[in-house]
This record gives structure tokens, C-alpha cells and sequence, in this order.
């Protein structure tokens, strides 16, 4: 056993120096090692097994073995990784059925919302809620939980900002589906009238550092890092122009003094007003970032750090004159409240697209490209923390407490397990369909749900 154990600790340092041919010839299994050590010990006259020999062809063994294990796991991420970025059969058909349902039928094109609730979409006396996305089916999941949690349905409008290519869709649910009393607005980009041209500017400043960071983005040295890139780039929300339009929201609603605003990926489970109503003092943002525990006072973080955002190696980012720290809380897009007139005061938004600009000529190295990071640096000093139980994230990366997700009030689906998809947690999509109408002729045609 000594001299086994000797040999072993041996192998270990020259089993990375191992012919690939060897490792390759190694035995798969347990089986099939004792079979060839049976072998090499019948071929010897004096019944000695060479421990060199042994060591060297176990270590070989557990070697192809690790190999094959590490190669599934990056198989099994890829495929993950895969049907995280697919558009579902179903969505696709209930696109392309609502569009048509559009050209069709005078039902689906008429005005949303109706013209005697237009009023409505101005007035300071209503609860504001902001989508922007292309999405449909999030979209009306996302709506029907924000009515159906809400204590006062009759004071809520929520708008659906949306792009051109999704807008005839988007319109034709939300025309065929009312939410009454609730009153929806449904917005494409080419529909908004600045008459503003500094909002203009603004907007197509921010269009076109987009598209120029996406042409950019595939132009590095190295295949390593263009696969890499490839694969990133290939996420829906790493390029959506929507995702970065949201720094518009000041130009979006130019009448409206502040506005609760939601990702798409979100079920809205208890009534808002309570955030709607939250103090935000001097600041812009109130979002889920940090939580206090009283008894100690110590930072507890409920999602990432800025760390986990942004690349603190960089100078640019950590220089102490930008008062970053790579172990405070991030806040998150998923739900906020957001103060429009504070935000029209500042600026933010020429700060956010300086920042979007900086990342492209580092080559992408002060952070992963994405919409958030340039608004945690934009936005610094002025978010207020809020209550952590109004916002629960990453509800698409892992299952939580069965306590945290009871008390929560808005589930977020952040992560690639959307609950749209079929590798989303089972129990959390009951939670997301539960909002569809499982008779609805629309969603039944196109196998969103099952028949009832």
C-alpha cells in the first residue's frame, strides 16, 4: 500500500503530462480496470504488478472520466443555454394569429384604450404602471397580475410601450382582451409625437450607440472570445433596443410626474399602492437593492453587487472619484418607482449614454454589455432602497423559500428559466400561467395552454 500510495502522489503531477492517445485508451469503468489489471497481472511471471504502471493507467482512467464529465456539463449548459434563447412555437403562432385577427376584425383594431378613458392616461390622480417590451404573452401575464393583485382596479393605467414590429400584435391582445375598469395604453415608438427636438435627439442618440455597440461587439481578436461574445450577444436582452430605451422614460411620458415601472418577466401578486405612495425624498429610483436588518445593521444583499455588474479592475470604474464599491448592493429594472420630475432635474440620461459610449471603446471591459450597468453608475446616489419585499429576482435561476415567495409581492422570472419556456421551474410557471385564461380560443389555437 506504501509503495502504491507513493506512486500515486507521483502520478498525480504526471498525469497532465499523459499521451492524449492513453488517456483515450483508458478504461471507462471500474469493470474494465480490474479486467486489464487482471490482464497485466497474468503477464507477469513473478504475480508483481507494476505500480508504476497502475498509477499511470488510473490515473488515466480518472482522467478521460473527468474530461467526459466536465464536457457534459458544458454540453448540458450549452443546450440550457440554447433553450433559454428560443421563442417558443406557441408564441410565434399567437403572434402571427393576433396580427391577423388585426387585419381581420374591427374588434382588434379598435382604439386602446377607448377614447372617453384617454383622459385617464395624463392624470396625476391615477396609478401609473410602465411596460416596455415586445413580448405579448408576458405582456398580458404581466397586466392581468397587476389588475387582478390590485385593491382599486378602477385607478390603475398601465402603458405598454412596445417597438414597431410588435405593436399590431400588442394592440390586437390588448383590444380583444380589456382589463376593465382598468384602463391599458398600447404604444409603439413610431407612434410617439416629440414635438421636442432635443427628446428626439436624446432618443436617437441612445438608438444609435446601440446599434454601434451590437456591429462592435463581434469585431475582437481570438476565437475564444468571438465564441464567447457569440453566445452572449445571442441572449434576447444582451441588444434589446427596448431594454435601453427605458433611460427614456422622461421623454416617453412628458405629462405623467412618476410612474411604477415593471419588466415584462414579472407576476404582480399584491397591490401596489403601497410603492406607488413610497417617499423617495430626493432621489429618482426606489428600487429593491439592500435590506437592513434591524437587529445588527448589517447590508444584507437580496441580488447581486456592484461587483457582479461591473468590472472594479478596470480604472475607469473603480477611480474614487466615481465613488463606486464593488461590495454594494445593485438594484435591479424589475419593479421600481420612479420620480419623473426628479429624474427631468438631472442628467442622468446624457450620463447613461456617456457610459454606454465608454464601454465600447474599452473594448467592452467595464462590463458584460447590457442595459443595467450604465444606469447603476448613471443613477448612483440617487435610488432609494426599498422594502425587499416588493421585489423577489431570480425566480429564473433558482426556486426560493416557500416563506419568501409567499410574502413577496412581485415575483421576477430574471434569469434564462423564463416562465414561458419548457425548462422554467414547474411549480414557479403554474404560478405565471395561472394569469392566462385557459379557455381563451387565441391561446388554446396555439397550444399556450392545454384544453380545458
Amino acid at each position: 500500500m506504501e509503495e502504491f500510495m507513493k506512486e500515486w502522489r507521483r502520478g498525480r503531477t504526471e498525469a497532465s503530462l499523459l499521451n492524449p492517445v492513453v488517456v483515450e485508451a483508458a478504461p471507462d469503468s471500474l469493470d474494465g480496470l480490474v479486467a486489464e489489471m487482471g490482464t497485466m497481472l497474468a503477464s507477469y511471471d513473478d504475480d508483481r504488478l507494476d505500480m508504476e504502471a497502475v498509477v499511470l493507467k488510473i490515473m488515466a482512467m480518472l482522467l478521460k472520466m473527468d474530461r467526459k464529465v466536465k464536457s457534459s456539463r458544458i454540453r448540458a449548459l450549452f443546450n440550457r443555454h440554447l433553450a433559454a434563447l428560443g421563442i417558443p412555437k406557441s408564441m410565434h403562432c399567437l403572434t402571427l394569429r393576433l396580427a391577423e385577427e388585426f387585419a381581420v376584425s374591427s374588434a382588434a383594431r379598435s382604439p386602446v384604450p377607448l377614447p372617453e378613458h384617454a383622459p385617464r392616461l395624463t392624470d396625476a390622480a391615477y396609478l401609473h404602471v410602465a411596460l416596455v417590451t415586445d413580448n405579448v404573452l408576458a405582456a398580458a401575464v404581466a397586466v392581468a397580475s397587476v389588475v387582478r393583485s390590485s385593491a382599486d382596479p378602477a385607478r390603475l393605467v398601465v402603458h405598454v410601450v412596445t417597438d414597431k414590429k410588435s405593436y399590431v400584435p400588442m394592440h390586437s391582445w390588448f383590444a380583444l382582451h380589456p382589463v376593465s375598469p382598468a384602463v391599458v395604453e398600447v404604444k409603439g415608438l413610431h407612434q410617439f409625437d416629440w414635438r421636442d427636438g432635443g427628446a428626439i435627439a436624446s432618443v436617437m442618440r441612445t438608438i444609435e450607440e446601440v446599434q454601434r455597440s451590437a456591429l462592435d461587439y463581434h469585431q475582437c481578436d481570438g476565437s475564444v472570445v468571438r465564441e464567447h461574445r457569440r453566445l452572449e450577444a445571442s441572449k434576447p436582452s444582451t441588444f434589446s433596443l427596448l431594454n435601453y430605451l427605458k433611460i427614456h422614460l422622461p421623454e416617453f411620458f412628458p405629462e405623467l410626474r412618476r410612474v411604477i415601472l415593471l419588466d415584462d418577466d414579472v407576476v404582480v401578486r399584491k397591490d401596489l399602492t403601497g410603492l406607488w405612495e413610497q417617499d423617495l425624498g430626493e432621489n429618482i429610483i426606489g428600487a429593491v437593492g439592500a435590506h437592513r436588518p434591524v437587529a445588527d445593521g448589517a447590508v444584507v444583499c437580496t441580488g447581486k453587487t456592484l461587483g457582479g455588474h461591473l468590472n472594479f479592475t478596470e480604472p475607469e470604474v473603480s477611480t474614487p472619484s466615481l465613488g463606486l464599491h464593488s461590495s454594494r448592493c445593485a438594484w435591479s429594472w424589475g419593479v421600481s418607482i420612479v420620480d419623473l420630475d426628479a429624474w427631468r432635474r438631472t442628467n442622468v440620461t446624457q450620463t447613461y449614454q456617456l457610459w454606454l459610449e465608454k464601454n465600447r471603446e474599452s473594448g467592452f471591459r467595464l462590463w458584460k454589455m447590457g442595459s443595467l450597468p450604465p444606469a447603476l453608475i448613471a443613477f448612483d446616489g440617487r435610488v432609494q432602497a426599498v422594502d425587499p419585499r416588493w421585489h423577489l429576482p431570480g425566480l429564473g435561476w433558482h426556486m426560493p423559500d416557500a416563506e419568501l415567495l409567499h410574502r413577496s409581492a412581485v415575483l421576477h422570472f430574471s434569469g434564462p428559466r423564463k416562465p414561458w419556456l419548457e425548462v422554467a421551474f414547474p411549480e414557479l410557471r403554474e404560478l405565471w400561467l395561472a394569469h392566462l385564461n385557459g379557455s381563451d380560443s387565441f391561446l388554446q389555437g396555439c397550444g399556450v395552454v392545454q384544453l380545458q
